[in-house]
């Protein structure tokens, strides 16, 4: 998709101009991927179904953020392990969709070996 190589461009091209590639090894972008999934987690903390479906606007700017930071982290930690992200994604979902045939899980959240 060319998008996200120009994502992933965009972001090489961001951290050698700042000599971050020492800084960026899978580990430490791995860690830095949960880091942000967590912050992202922070703005639905100890709100209920429905506040978290409706967010006021200032509270989905602070979300927008966060989901871009886990993307980048995402997609820059895809780079360095030369993993295709939309390959495995798609990959992932064949997968799923063989763990979850629909006539078993349709409407219920069991997890696979329950179903």
């Amino acid at each position: 998709m060319p998008e996200l190589d120009a994502l992933r461009d965009s972001l090489r091209e961001f951290a050698a101009e700042r000599d971050w590639e020492q800084f960026h090894s899978p580990k430490n972008l791995a860690m830095a991927l949960s880091v942000e999934a967590a912050e992202l987690m922070e703005h639905f903390q100890w709100r209920s179904e429905e506040q978290s479906r409706h967010p006021t606007a200032e509270e989905l700017a602070g979300i927008r953020e966060e989901l871009a930071d886990v993307l980048l982290y995402l997609v820059r930690l895809a780079d360095q392990l030369g993993v295709d992200l939309l390959e495995s994604a798609q990959a992932k979902i064949l997968v799923n969709a063989s763990k979850y045939p629909v006539d078993k899980s349709r409407g219920n959240s069991r997890k696979y070996t329950e179903i």
